[in-house]
């Protein structure tokens, strides 16, 4: 098997991550550390206020959870948005939507200028979801929105809070490998995510999502750079056991995972190469490599929406 040729000069880089790790060179000897932020909390899950403020805040959770449902028009895998926010985004550390409302409006590189929140959710629409970006003031966007703003009550606007995206990850000791990295999948991903990547369902409905194939995130999110899968699974998987795994299994089985083929992405210019060199030109991700012989992206299925992100 031929191994994907990377340049992992392994520094985390992840635009939602916390706070770096930092020396402290002012302080006493045997001066205490100084205290870790707590996370915001978010209301109560039975606070959701009556009304059609409370309406619209309840169907944006709905959303959340059920998003094939709910969004239907609009998703075109079989995700949900709570697969990589758990606990329907209320979760530190999990990208929560407390942290994320706050934060915006905000410049994103990806498409090069200031984003409302309600383009940002565009964005997961388009890649993460691997459908159509519902249009603004779509009922959907107001109600993600009211649901986010209402998780963020009483959070300072415009903080990069505590528990916000995924906690950045330190360099592991090796370069991320593919064979080590199926390793740890059979081991402890394979159960609920399938020896093929394909996820898993019962009684009709999908419980737990599928990480590559035709039904997954497409070649334009988020997740398939390497550096933002590691930091999830890292503090999040197995499912329940966040933070069990080491560093160096996250990076490797996120190599692992974001090796295989999976929806082409949306701004695909007709040819691998120059997609690449205009969108993925980053050492975190496969999109263009070559793994076994094949070049990743070369057999993508086809993608949800052709058009052009705003």
């Amino acid at each position: 098997m031929r191994m994907p040729s990377l340049a992992l000069v392994l520094v985390a880089g992840i635009a939602l991550a916390g706070a770096p790790d930092s020396a402290r060179t002012d302080m006493a000897p045997n001066a205490p550390a100084p205290a870790i932020p707590a996370a915001f909390q978010p209301p109560a899950k039975e606070a959701i206020p009556p009304g059609p403020y409370g309406d619209m805040v309840k169907l944006g959770r709905d959303v959340f959870r059920e998003t094939g449902k709910y969004a239907r028009p609009f998703v075109g895998n079989e995700l949900r948005c709570s697969n990589c926010h758990l606990d329907a985004g209320r979760l530190a550390n999990s990208s929560p939507m407390w942290a994320a409302w706050v934060a915006f409006p905000a410049y994103r590189a990806k498409n090069h200028h200031v984003n409302t929140f309600q383009e940002r959710l565009q964005g997961c629409f388009r890649f993460s979801m691997n459908g159509t970006a519902p249009p603004l003031g779509d009922k959907v966007l107001v109600a993600l929105e009211t649901y986010s703003a209402w998780l963020a009550q009483g959070a300072p606007v415009s903080a990069n809070l505590p528990g916000r995206g995924y906690p950045r990850l330190k360099s592991p000791p090796l370069q991320p490998d593919y064979a080590r990295g199926r390793i740890v999948y059979q081991q402890h991903c394979a159960l609920c995510h399938g020896p093929d990547g394909a996820g898993q369902s019962a009684g009709g409905q999908v419980v737990f999502p599928p990480l590559w194939g035709a039904n997954s995130y497409n070649w334009g999110a988020g997740m398939e750079g390497v550096n933002t899968a590691a930091a999830f699974i890292r503090a999040n998987m197995p499912l329940g056991l966040g933070g069990t795994l080491s560093d160096q299994d996250a990076w490797d089985v996120a190599l692992f995972v974001d090796s295989h083929e999976r929806p082409q992405d949306p701004r695909f210019t007709g040819n691998v190469g120059d997609t690449r060199q205009l969108y993925h030109n980053s050492r975190w991700s496969m999109y263009g490599q070559i793994v076994a012989g094949h070049v990743l992206g070369s057999g993508s299925m086809p993608m949800g929406d052709t058009g052009q992100q705003k």
